[in-house]
């Protein structure tokens, strides 16, 4: 591709985003001067907006229910953009040298048995639908707007190397992470041990493990798809693990959601449900459960697909989305999130993956193993110059390593306060 054609196709990625951040804000500004009754109204279409019709509907034992939707009317086809999209059943290609999860090991391992989702219990979605996790009117109603439904905060990305207690402080966000970055990526891949982390403030604080895919810079147009599981009472309503993605071209503003509770990512399984609970969780000195992540970009399309397992293809972003990662991602992190949303310098007890220290090691502390990127020819590599970040590491911390079996790995998390974290 020539210096010319790359440079009218970047412009034109950069207006379609323009032109979808824009649209995404109009509708936001609409919403945002409407009188109580009006606001009630405007509940009642975006709930309307959001559940599609169901070919069939299944009660999961938490209360979920989950719509099984025809695969063409799912929420990414609101999207003005994509209208007219053939939906991209398979990937054209997948990433080469996957790390080997059947190799015979001397180390401990996670439970044979493998994470499924709780829904299952209750029944499948037939072929040609997507699970869909229905909206309640609750779940609105707990948002601070309709406008703020689905969507994080601002300030959400953990910045390596800015440690500043002031932005500590401002935006409430902790983590313990490591991350690459340095060169051009075009995936991640992580196998990622699953706990039920306690929240201590229910309506604004959660606790969530996953992977980050970055390209731009940490301004207002950071594109960033993410994935992996959360433990979100302001978002769900109850305590359960829950499998996520999220995704923004423009750092949270007008862009992106998690799930699917805004057009953008379309869904291609029948039998995985965005925002629906995993089931069974590590216990502390007793079974441990680990589930594998992959997030790769498609070389031919362009598009970002998803791995759940390794059995489960997802679906993906479609490339126009983003400006930035319409290209290939200049950092990749993963870790470990919290919020704390106390008031005078207090530490919330919020934990992070499984609520102990990194130093507790296997069937104590949470991990990630076998972490790896996508290159340029769309291989699985093991990262090189691996950082780690963590605003206060007496709070939640981060310890890597390396072997034969686990490949690159580290152990994060912790409790919040205590002693040393007040």
């Amino acid at each position: 591709m020539g210096v010319a054609q790359l440079s009218r196709r970047r412009s034109w990625r950069a207006r379609a985003v323009m032109i979808f951040c824009l649209w995404g804000l109009l509708s936001l500004s609409y919403a945002a001067r409407l009188s109580p009754s009006q606001q009630k109204l405007e509940v009642q279409k975006h709930l309307k907006r959001l559940n599609k019709d169901a070919v069939k509907s299944i009660k999961s034992p938490d209360g979920d229910i989950i719509d099984c939707v025809h695969i063409s009317k799912q929420p990414a086809f609101d999207h003005p953009f994509l209208k007219d999209h053939k939906i991209q059943m398979r990937p054209n290609y997948h990433p080469e040298g996957l790390f080997d999860e059947n190799k015979v090991s001397n180390e401990p391992k996670e439970s044979s048995n493998p994470i499924t989702q709780l829904w299952h219990i209750n029944g499948k979605c037939p072929e040609d639908t997507i699970p869909i996790r229905r909206t309640k009117k609750d779940d609105v109603l707990r948002a601070s707007s309709v406008k703020r439904y689905g969507r994080k905060k601002q300030r959400t990305i953990p910045k390596p190397r800015s440690a500043d207690p002031g932005l500590i402080n401002e935006s409430g966000h902790q983590h313990a992470i490591a991350y690459v970055e340095g060169d051009k990526y075009y995936g991640a891949k992580a196998t990622i041990n699953v706990w039920e982390p306690k929240i201590q403030q229910p309506n604004n604080e959660f606790s969530l493990s996953q992977l980050w895919i970055l390209g731009g810079s940490f301004g207002e147009d950071l594109n960033s798809i993410e994935a992996g599981w959360q433990v979100s009472p302001d978002l769900y309503g109850d305590n359960n693990t829950r499998l996520f993605t999220y995704w923004t071209s423009d750092a949270y503003q007008a862009t992106g959601c998690y799930n699917l509770l805004c057009s953008g990512f379309i869904q291609v399984n029948s039998q995985i449900a965005m925002g629906a609970s995993i089931t069974p969780v590590s216990a502390y000195r007793n079974s441990q459960y680990d589930v594998s992540l992959l997030v790769w970009k498609d070389p031919k399309e362009g598009h970002w697909w998803m791995q759940f397992g390794n059995d489960y293809v997802l679906g993906y972003w479609p490339s126009f989305l983003f400006s930035y990662l319409a290209e290939s991602a200049s950092m990749i992190e993963w870790g470990g999130e919290v919020v704390n949303s106390q008031p005078d310098g207090q530490h919330t007890s919020t934990q992070m993956g499984s609520g102990r220290f990194p130093e507790e090691g296997f069937g104590k502390a949470s991990y990630f193993r076998n972490i790896q990127v996508v290159d340029s020819s769309n291989n699985l590599k093991a990262p090189k110059g691996i950082g780690t970040f963590t605003e206060q590491s007496n709070c939640y911390d981060v310890q890597t390593g390396n072997n034969g079996d686990w490949g690159h790995y580290f152990y994060y998390g912790g409790p919040g306060k205590n002693p040393n974290c007040t």
